[in-house]
């Protein structure tokens, strides 16, 4: 049998090999009945022509290229990583660092900043045992945690309603993240508390970019106005209207971006963990007049009055659980690119317990820093700890 190939590119008959069948009629009688009538159902008619050759068959080509085509659709997915799933989000390792003045990326709204004067405070060391980097948390109802101008709200909460109520799409993509009705934006928004961080704190942040809201791991700074919820966890930046969550964890190589700032050290950024039970009233520092105020939850800041001095002022930290409550991921996929530049920054982002898995997906941090750095990431059990 030759073995080169047909001059006219085109089979002249069928392959040779199994898929061919027997050059020959079989000399004997079928080993098998045929399966149909004699009708037009593939088996032909006596005298009639054979089964015509597999591949002129339209409809079993038709079923080749529909699985080879899923086939390749399913490998770049996961690839991908399922379009930016929380996993993905863990494994990119970046985290964006985000100065206390600045709007940010991809913001849902103007600024509603109005207060931003409090000074960084400095953790209280951790009595548990951890590595030197780790991630610490603090009570989200700590005393000291976080700071304010008696009667001065840090962010002006019903110019951050008008804001959302004047862009239906931004209302929707603001309620889906904060796990409420797009109807009860304005009441959750009131019911938050405006106050200053005193800590470098990392949180989830969220953009709003083509219809949705964005999310990705970012570092606020001291000072940053915030809104947080009655168990002390911020839940909206108000230089931007962005809503918040808690962090999620970063398995792969830490790199930050964005901005850095004055005193920055990855070893005291904190995450706050929600407190066992709402807080009543939050114990603030007023570096303005050196004095601590109590401050009622919600919106309203007349209701301040001074208050004695804790016995310990600076909050105190901890190592988080290998499981921490109240976290959560936001519930609108999206990609966040912003453009921002970046400083270097010579420190390594530290780790810390794996937070609850969230039950939205989570986006890839913004990569708009020019600078990286690296970070160990941990190698322990599922228990133990990993980046943040």
């Amino acid at each position: 049998m030759s073995v080169d190939p047909p001059s006219s590119g085109r089979p002249t008959g069928p392959p040779s090999g199994p898929l061919s069948g027997p050059s020959q009629p079989p000399s004997g009688p079928p080993s098998q009945p045929p399966s149909g009538g004699g009708g037009g159902g593939g088996g032909g008619t006596p005298g009639g022509p054979g089964p015509q050759p597999w591949w002129r068959s339209v409809p079993r080509i038709a079923v080749i290229t529909a699985v080879v085509v899923a086939a390749v659709v399913v490998a770049v997915v996961l690839s991908r990583g399922g379009g930016g799933s929380s996993d993905t989000a863990a494994a990119d390792g970046e985290v964006f660092l985000q100065a206390a003045d600045k709007e940010g990326p991809d913001p849902f709204t103007e600024s509603t900043a109005k207060d931003s004067t409090t000074e960084r405070a400095t953790p209280s060391a951790a009595t548990e045992s951890a590595p030197s980097n780790a991630v610490r948390g603090v009570d989200g109802g700590a005393a000291g945690l976080y700071g304010g101008t008696r009667d001065v709200a840090s962010c002006d909460v019903e110019k951050q309603i008008r804001f959302l109520r004047d862009d239906p799409d931004k209302n929707k993509a603001f309620a889906s993240v904060a796990h409420v009705e797009p109807s009860r934006v304005p009441g959750y928004l009131r019911s938050l508390t405006p106050v200053q961080l005193r800590l470098d704190t990392r949180v989830t942040n969220h953009g709003y970019k083509d219809g949705v809201a964005t999310s990705y791991q970012a570092v606020l700074q001291a000072g940053t106005a915030v809104l947080v919820d009655d168990k002390g966890v911020p839940r909206a930046r108000c230089a931007c209207g962005n809503p918040l969550t808690p962090p999620v964890p970063q398995k792969g190589t830490v790199r930050q971006t964005g901005d850095s700032w004055p005193g920055f050290r990855s070893s005291e950024v904190v995450m706050v963990m929600p407190a066992k039970e709402p807080v009543d009233e939050f114990v603030i520092y007023d570096d303005e007049h050196d004095e601590w105020i109590a401050r009622k939850p919600g919106d309203d800041v007349d209701k301040d009055k001074k208050t004695e001095r804790p016995a310990k002022p600076s909050p105190s930290v901890s190592v988080p659980p290998p499981t921490s409550p109240g976290t959560e991921t936001p519930t609108t996929p999206g990609t966040s690119t912003p453009g921002t530049s970046t400083p270097e920054t010579e420190t390594s982002e530290p780790t810390t317990t794996e937070p609850e898995p969230e039950t939205t997906t989570s986006q890839p941090p913004p990569d708009g820093g020019t600078t990286t750095t690296t970070g160990s990431a941990s190698t322990g059990p599922e228990t133990a700890s990993s980046s943040l």
